[in-house]
C-alpha cells in the first residue's frame, strides 16, 4: 500500500485510500495531527510529536521544531551536544508516521507519496526524498502541496474548463499556485511563494505585542524556557480569535502572572507587513500565468494558518470572493497525497487524471548582446525555458556568431533568474565546431527539453551544416537507468516540433494564406490580423492559449470562406 504524507512545518500527518475515499491515519495517541517536533534525551532516545512538544517546554535545549524551513541546507540543530540536519530531523517525523500507519493498518508500509511546498527547489525536494528513504520509505513521488490539495478538493472532477488558485499558508511556508483544468488534464500554470512565511510569523506578532505591553521583559535576557512559554501563550491567544473579536494572553513569569486583552482589529493592523509579504507571490503568480484576478473561478484555502479569522478576512478582501473551505485546511494536502498514491496504484475508484507541473526556475545560456550598432555586452543571460513553463517542455533559441573567423560556439547551460549569467547556477556546457566566416553569418539552434523527472536534454545544431551535439543533465534524485532516460527522451521528441509545424496548425495557416490571397480591401486586413494573432499564440507554446486561439481562428476562416 502507498500512503500519503503531508510533511509540514508545524504538524505532519498521513492518510491512506479506501473504497470510500481517502482517510486520515491517527497517530499512536489517537490524534490526527503529529507536531513536527523532535526531542532527544540523555540516553539518545528520540521523541517525536506531542511528547517532544512537552519535553521542549521542560528541556528546550534538547528539542527542535520548524526545521522544515532549512530543508536542503547545511544548517545543524544541536540537541544535547549532537548535531542533526533538517533532513535527519524530518526523517524521524516520517519514521514515526510510518510506524503509526503500520500499527493502525496492521500491515507493513514501505511506499509513500510525500508533499512539499510548490516553491521548494530541487535541493529541498531531494532532501525531502532522502528523509523519506532514511525513514525506511520508498518515495514514489514528491508532489507539490497545492496540487495535492486540488486533488483532495476533487477539482480534477469538474467537467468545465476552469481556473483555481490554491492559497497554502502553513506553519512556516507560504505557497500560491494557479491551476487550470482542461478535460482530464490538471495543469499547474504558475507557482510562487515564500519559504519563510507562515503561521509562526502571525504568532510572533502577538509575542511582539506582549513585549511592547510589558517592556520590563527583554526577550534576549529571558531564558529559553520562559521564551517558549510566552510563545505557546501567544499561539493560544491567536487561536482564541476564532471564538470572538477579543482574545486574552496570560503568561506566568516567575511567581507573577502577566496578561492583556488583544483586539482583533489591532491585531490585523499589526499583521499588515505580513499581508504585504503575502501579496507579492500572489501578484507574481498571476503575472507568470498571464491571467487577471477576475479570471480565477475558485480560491481554495490550505494549511492550518488559514483557519485564522484575520487570514480568512484578508483572503476574502484580496480575491473579492469567499474562499472554499469545505475540507479541513490541516488535512487537505494529506488527503490529496493519498489519492495520488491510489492513482499510482491505478485504483479503479479513481478517475484517470493527468497532472502537470511547472519548471520552478528559468533555464538558459550565456550570450553576448548587441544593444546598438557596435556596442556589445558580454555575460548576458538568455532565457530559453522560462520559470513556470508547464513541463514537459521543449524550446529552441537561435544564436549567431559575434566575431569574424569564429570557428567554435560554447553553450553554457544555466539555471536562475539573474540578468547576468555569472549570477546563475552553471549546470554544464557544450562546445561545437562551426564553419569560419564573418560575424553573424553562422548560427546554431539551441534546444532545451525539460521533463517532469528533472531530466534536461540540451541539443546544439549548426544551421548551415546540421552538425549536432547534445548532452543530458539529470537531477541527483532521478532513479532511472540510462536506457530509461533515453526512452523517456524519445517519447518527448514530439515537443521539439514547433506548434506551427504540426499538421493541423500548418493546415490552418495555409488555409489562412489562401483566403488572404483571394481577398481584397477590408477582408484582406481582417485575414491578416487573424493570421498574426494565431501565429503569436503558436509562438507561446502554451497549449491552452493555442487551443483557444485555434478555435477563434477556425471561426474567422469559416465565416470568410462562406463568401
Amino acid at each position: 500500500m502507498i500512503i500519503g504524507i503531508d510533511l509540514g512545518t508545524t504538524n505532519s500527518l498521513a492518510a491512506y485510500f479506501t473504497e470510500d475515499g481517502p482517510r486520515i491515519i491517527p497517530n499512536r495517541l489517537g490524534k490526527r495531527l503529529t507536531p513536527s517536533v523532535v526531542s532527544v534525551d540523555e540516553e539518545g532516545q528520540v521523541y517525536v510529536g506531542d511528547l517532544a512538544v512537552e519535553r521542549g517546554l521542560l528541556y528546550p535545549g534538547s528539542t527542535a521544531s520548524v526545521f522544515k524551513r532549512d530543508m536542503g541546507s547545511q544548517k545543524k540543530y544541536t540537541l544535547l551536544q549532537k548535531a542533526f540536519t533538517a533532513e535527519e530531523l524530518s526523517s524521524f517525523v516520517l519514521r514515526a508516521l510510518k510506524e503509526d500507519a503500520e500499527e493502525y493498518l496492521g500491515e507493513e508500509v514501505a511506499e509513500a507519496v510525500i508533499s512539499v511546498p510548490a516553491y521548494f527547489n530541487d535541493a529541498r525536494r531531494r532532501a525531502t526524498k532522502r528523509a523519506g528513504e532514511l525513514a525506511g520509505l520508498k518515495v514514489e513521488r514528491i508532489i507539490s502541496e497545492p496540487t495535492a490539495a486540488a486533488i483532495a478538493y476533487g477539482l480534477y472532477q469538474n467537467r468545465e474548463h476552469s481556473r483555481f488558485l490554491v492559497f497554502d499558508l502553513g506553519g512556516g511556508t507560504f505557497d500560491v499556485s494557479i491551476l487550470e483544468l482542461y478535460e482530464t488534464i490538471l495543469e499547474v500554470r504558475a507557482v510562487a511563494g515564500d519559504n519563510f512565511l507562515g503561521g509562526e510569523d502571525f504568532t510572533a506578532i502577538l509575542e511582539d505585542m506582549f513585549y511592547e505591553k510589558f517592556p520590563q521583559f527583554d526577550r534576549l535576557s529571558l531564558d529559553e524556557k520562559t521564551r517558549r512559554h510566552i510563545h505557546k501563550q501567544a499561539e493560544i491567544c491567536k487561536l482564541g480569535f476564532s471564538q470572538g473579536k477579543v482574545s486574552e494572553m496570560h503568561c506566568k513569569i516567575g511567581e507573577e502572572e502577566f496578561g492583556f486583552k488583544a483586539d482583533l482589529s489591532d491585531y490585523e493592523d499589526a499583521c499588515e507587513e505580513l499581508f504585504d509579504k503575502i501579496r507579492q507571490p500572489v501578484k507574481r503568480s498571476l503575472s507568470d500565468a498571464h491571467i487577471r484576478l477576475s479570471d480565477i473561478d475558485k480560491v481554495v484555502l490550505v494549511g492550518g494558518a488559514t483557519k485564522s479569522p484575520v487570514v480568512r478576512r484578508f483572503v476574502s478582501r484580496l480575491f473579492r470572493m469567499l474562499p472554499d473551505t469545505n475540507i479541513n485546511p490541516d488535512e487537505a494536502v494529506a488527503l490529496g497525497t493519498a489519492i495520488q498514491g491510489a492513482m499510482k496504484e491505478r485504483r479503479d475508484a479513481i478517475k484517470e487524471v493527468i497532472l502537470t507541473d511547472v519548471c520552478p526556475f528559468t533555464l538558459g545560456t550565456e550570450v553576448v548582446r548587441e544593444w546598438e550598432r557596435g556596442y556589445f555586452e558580454n555575460g548576458v543571460f538568455c532565457p530559453i525555458i522560462d520559470r513556470n513553463t508547464v513541463i514537459p517542455a521543449s524550446r529552441t533559441e537561435r544564436l549567431y556568431t559575434v566575431k569574424d573567423n569564429q570557428d567554435k560556439i560554447r553553450v553554457k547551460v544555466l539555471q536562475g533568474e539573474s540578468r547576468f549569467a555569472a549570477n546563475n547556477l552553471l549546470l554544464g556546457e557544450l562546445m561545437i565546431d562551426i564553419p569560419s566566416g564573418k560575424a553573424g553569418e553562422e548560427s546554431v539552434d539551441v534546444t532545451y527539453t525539460y521533463d517532469i523527472n528533472s531530466i534536461l536534454e540540451v541539443e546544439v545544431k549548426v544551421v548551415s551544416t546540421q552538425k549536432l551535439v547534445k548532452e543530458v543533465f539529470v537531477g541527483r534524485d532521478v532513479d532511472m537507468t540510462e536506457q530509461e532516460i533515453q526512452e523517456r527522451l524519445e517519447t518527448l521528441s514530439y515537443l521539439k516540433i514547433h506548434p506551427r509545424d504540426r499538421e493541423e496548425n500548418k493546415y490552418l495557416l495555409l488555409r489562412g494564406e489562401r483566403i488572404y490571397e483571394e481577398s481584397l480591401g477590408d477582408r484582406r486586413i481582417m485575414v491578416e490580423a487573424a493570421l498574426h494573432k494565431y501565429e503569436q499564440a503558436l509562438d507561446t507554446y502554451d497549449m491552452g492559449e493555442i487551443e483557444k486561439a485555434k478555435e477563434e481562428f477556425k471561426k474567422v476562416l469559416e465565416e470568410l470562406d462562406e463568401f
